[in-house]
């Protein structure tokens, strides 16, 4: 039997239990990366700095964890994707428990980075390992159930930090994210079932730029990769500030009731499953064209300052970015394995480069609109970004949806 012969299809043990594995990975990843995306207020207010400055101690982790993940994904695959997988998991949860002791701001932010080049290998193989492993047809479902490990990784670690910070203090908060990350990777490794597919063949850093170079020319991954830079840098900018907003007149909401709002997540996880299931019926481009308008309209709804509209803005900007999201990502992986050389892990690695890149730069930037605008200059640049993405979208009628 070839080994395409003996992907996992959907029902079968396998699938469910690489699923499973997949969900862990996802929520030992993202727990960690987003933990402090919730107490950015509480360090601004801790150490003296702006929400700007304050948001470096997420855009640290996402900006080394960018500029790592082209090289490292694509040696590290030739190396064994289990192997790496449990390694690079398992470094980012000790230097999780380590963020706790950080004796200043500056040194929780390298800390950060370097947790950042931990988790570096991980996203893309993950994406790559789910690529190779899936029979092709179900595969827009299994990357929408990576997807949702993590969303909800990103949801608990930001509740589990905020809600243990409210009684004992942000290093507590820190510390009981840093042990959930850690049992997560316990689970994945046990759960995680043994390789169908082959090992990639080892690649040269030499070899590298010339495949990156390749993929970058194709006209429809450049721009997925360019889609992934402006809808992270949109959505990140939104949960940084939002809660900066609702601590402050007319809302005065106390800090317990503002770490709720990443419940919207919930709502994230349901939209990547369902938006990748619905690609697979209907066509990628129809339901990413409706997943960028919906995150649009929720964009906008949040402007009033008024409660009610801000929650229902939050949730349909969240359903339309991970609906967006889960069908880019999941297109990135196809588009390259028919791609004349292509490689999914460097292609699924180009995308979480930009992904990441947006999720640091866009972030910081959209902190300086609110430093000197508010939430309007939030909410004219996340507009502009999210418009960018459909224009982005649009030029995607011309590639053949592979």
């Amino acid at each position: 039997m070839t080994a395409a012969a003996s992907r996992h299809e959907r029902g079968s043990v396998g699938f469910r239990r690489l699923g499973l594995a997949m969900w862990c990975a996802g929520m030992a990843t993202f727990v960690l990366v987003y933990a402090v995306q919730g107490l950015l207020p509480t360090l601004a207010t801790q150490f003296g700095v702006a929400a700007s400055t304050s948001s470096l101690a997420l855009s640290a982790t996402t900006l080394t964890l960018a500029l790592a993940i082209v090289p490292l994904s694509a040696v590290a695959e030739s190396w064994g994707r289990t192997r790496v997988m449990t390694v690079a998991l398992g470094a980012a949860a000790l230097l999780g428990l380590a963020a706790p002791l950080a004796p200043s701001f500056e040194l929780l932010v390298l800390l950060r980075g370097l947790q950042g080049i931990a988790l570096a290998a991980l996203p893309a193989l993950a994406m790559a390992h789910v690529t190779r492993e899936v029979a092709p047809r179900h595969l827009g479902g299994a990357v929408g159930l990576l997807i949702a490990g993590n969303t909800i990784g990103g949801l608990s670690g930001r509740l589990v930090a905020s809600a243990v910070a409210d009684v004992a203090g942000w290093r507590i908060g820190l510390l009981a994210v840093g042990l959930l990350s850690l049992a997560c990777t316990a689970a994945f490794r046990l759960l995680l079932p043994p390789p169908v597919a082959p090992a990639a063949p080892p690649v040269r850093l030499r070899a590298l730029g010339g495949q990156v170079v390749r993929h970058l020319r194709d006209p429809g991954l450049a721009c997925l990769f360019g889609l992934a830079f402006v809808l992270m840098g949109a959505f990140v900018t939104v949960y940084n500030y939002l809660g900066f907003r609702l601590l402050d007149a007319p809302f005065d909401l106390p800090p317990a009731l503002v770490a709720l709002i990443f419940l919207g997540y919930l709502a994230g996880s349901w939209a990547s499953t369902t938006a990748g299931r619905l690609g697979d019926r209907f066509g990628r481009r129809t339901v990413l064209w409706i997943g960028l308008v919906v995150a649009i309209a929720g964009v906008a709804v949040t402007a009033p300052a008024w409660l009610p509209t801000v929650l229902v803005g939050l949730v349909l900007l969240t359903v339309g970015f991970f609906a967006a999201h889960s069908l880019a990502s999941g297109w990135v992986g196809r588009r390259s394995a028919k791609l004349p050389g292509g490689s999914p892990a460097v292609a699924a690695s180009l995308y979480l480069f930009c992904y990441y890149a947006g999720s640091s730069i866009g972030g910081t930037v959209g902190g300086l609109a609110f430093d000197h605008l508010g939430w309007i200059g939030v909410v004219g640049y996340v507009a502009l970004l999210l418009v960018a993405g459909l224009a982005l979208a649009l030029g995607l009628r011309r590639v053949s949806p592979v």
